[in-house]
């Protein structure tokens, strides 16, 4: 038994190492998206807290640092009360520095990232006076984990970067990958 799991383990590190020259990657995967405390001239929006998408594409020239690209669909919301009705909807591009820990299993990374969120909130509400889209640059950072065999991977992650007049966007997502040569 013990053989086979050591066979299974040398395999699985050979084709992880095969995938570490690998230099551009592409992935997309589901996200859980938090954006709550939403108020724009007094008034309170809708609250994101929805599952929405995620692509993003990225170049890693070593192993150790990579430089990515996201976007983010952070979903939408409505919210009725009594006769008001509160709409609220965000999207985000993100730009990042990907610094990865030199574990030493060829199979695992564990990742940090820090970087530029570009967003945009919209929201409507029970006038047109009362309706707003805003947008802006913000710090951003997230931090992983991924499991690649070969070219192929899955990674869970956590973004965060804030938005003026929220609570700030919080986005855990599941993705998959493929390592391009």
């Amino acid at each position: 038994m013990y053989r086979l799991l050591l066979v299974i383990a040398l395999a699985l590190g050979a084709s992880a190492a095969q995938a570490d020259n690998a230099y551009f990657y592409v992935g997309g995967g589901i996200s859980k998206d938090k954006l709550s405390d939403i108020v724009n001239s007094g008034t309170n929006f809708a609250d994101i807290d929805s599952t929405s998408w995620k692509l993003f594409a990225g170049l890693r020239p070593v192993s150790v640092v990579a430089i990515e690209a996201d976007y983010l669909d952070l979903g939408s919301q409505t919210s009725t009360f009594v006769t008001t009705t509160t709409s609220s909807n965000a999207k985000a591009f993100a730009g990042y520095a990907v610094g990865f820990l030199p574990i030493p299993l060829p199979f695992l990374d564990v990742f940090g990232k820090a970087g530029l969120a570009r967003w945009r909130l919209n929201g409507s509400g029970a006038s047109p006076l009362t309706s707003f889209s805003t947008s802006g640059t913000e710090f951003a950072w997230g931090a992983g984990a991924a499991v690649h065999v070969g070219n192929f991977g899955a990674r869970l992650e956590y973004e965060n970067f804030r938005i003026p007049n929220t609570n700030g966007a919080k986005v855990t997502s599941l993705e998959v990958f493929l390592n391009i040569f």
